[in-house]
């Protein structure tokens, strides 16, 4: 009898348990992610038009310049802007490609670096030295393998400035290609979008991604650079966001003409290497930051076992009605948000996806403890 009553009592829990994972879902739906679905920027009374500098870190990146280069360098765009490209030690045609370009392009802006700066791993050093270079206030960031969705890229992006606005955070997407890793990547980074956006939306910003990212040098000098975070070869953007961001400086910018575009990676393995390289900058966000991000990573890695479990040990009709109002929700957001994102395609597949993110947080748990690469080439 006292064997029977405690497996009973174990397979409550074990619904239980399910339960309190379910509702911190809903939670993180409800106040975060709702923000992101039914979003509708504010309609400004008039235009603005700043000077803006785009600011390009290349490396042995010579056939990637000359696919995405054009794209921010034919930008529609009324007021004055410039296209600043630090070469960083390229021992390709890098050089030459650029000073090609400058014969075509009187507003391209190239800053040649020829050593490597001792102590400080990874980009930070060669995007510094664009910022100091950078002829105007406002900076746009984006990498050599992106290209701007439009010619309004620019003019769209520096909308996102208003009174006490330094930040505005961008999407960066990837191209869209036939095959299941190619979904995969694109869900991956539509979903880190859906957390990074929707934060910034309910006053919790904490990082931006440096293929669409635009601050203030003002911003950027005010807190000494990059210099807290020089040993650590990542964080040039997500660090570096998560440092100086605030619930009353920085914006967002999702229209579809302001997105830039990526190539993805051809392969399963050098994809998980570049997630894992974005990962070992997590550990040092703030704390704050690390428990939101964590609540809400856990309940999603520990959602499927649990819904799972209680299906067996407990009662199907009561779990499977946890699981649908779950998922009616979600379906909604993911629904919403991703045709805030263009990536209104996935949808079709996004609870294969979604019960994929089990998978995911699995691979990719070790790289919290992995101690980052020292190089960003």
């Amino acid at each position: 009898m006292e064997k029977l009553y405690s497996e009973i009592l174990w397979h409550e829990i074990v619904f239980v348990a399910f339960c309190i994972v379910a509702i911190v879902q809903l939670f993180y739906y409800g106040r975060f992610f709702r923000l992101l679905a039914f979003y509708k920027p504010v309609t400004k009374e008039k235009s603005q038009q700043h000077p803006v500098s785009v600011i390009i870190c290349a490396r042995d990146d010579a056939n990637k310049l000359m696919l995405n280069l054009p794209g921010s360098l034919v930008q529609k765009y009324p007021s004055t802007y410039e296209v600043l490209v630090v070469n960083h030690n390229s021992q390709d045609d890098t050089r030459f490609l650029l000073d090609e370009f400058k014969k075509s392009y009187k507003g391209l802006h190239i800053v040649n670096l020829e050593h490597e700066a001792i102590g400080i791993p990874g980009k930070k050093y060669p995007l510094s030295m664009g910022i100091k270079e950078a002829k105007h206030e406002i900076v746009l960031l984006t990498d050599a393998d992106c290209v701007p969705a439009s010619e309004y890229w620019i003019e769209k992006m520096q909308n996102g400035y208003d009174d006490g606005v330094k930040i505005v955070l961008g999407y960066g997407a990837y191209h869209k290609k036939p095959g299941v890793l190619n979904k995969l990547i694109r869900f991956e980074t539509f979903h880190s979008a859906l957390q990074y956006l929707s934060f910034a939306l309910g006053k919790l910003p904490y990082m931006g991604v440096g293929r669409n990212l635009s601050y203030k040098k003002e911003l950027f000098f005010n807190n000494k650079g990059f210099s807290s975070i020089n040993h650590l070869p990542g964080g040039d953007d997500d660090l570096f966001i998560n440092m100086v961001a605030d619930d009353q400086n920085t914006n967002i910018v999702i229209d579809p003409e302001a997105f830039t575009l990526s190539e993805p990676k051809n392969t399963f393995i050098e994809w998980v290497n570049q997630k894992n390289r974005h990962y070992t900058t997590g550990k040092f966000y703030n704390p704050k930051t690390k428990f939101l991000l964590g609540i809400y990573s856990v309940s999603y890695f520990l959602f499927y076992p649990l819904f799972i479990a209680s299906l067996i040990l407990f009662s199907w009709q009561f779990s499977l009605a946890v699981f649908v109002l779950r998922a009616g929700f979600q379906a909604l957001i993911f629904y919403k948000s991703m045709q805030k994102l263009n990536e209104k395609d996935l949808f079709a597949w996004w609870w294969l996806l979604d019960m994929w993110m089990f998978f995911y947080y699995l691979i990719f748990l070790p790289s919290l403890w992995r101690k980052p690469r020292k190089t960003w080439r």
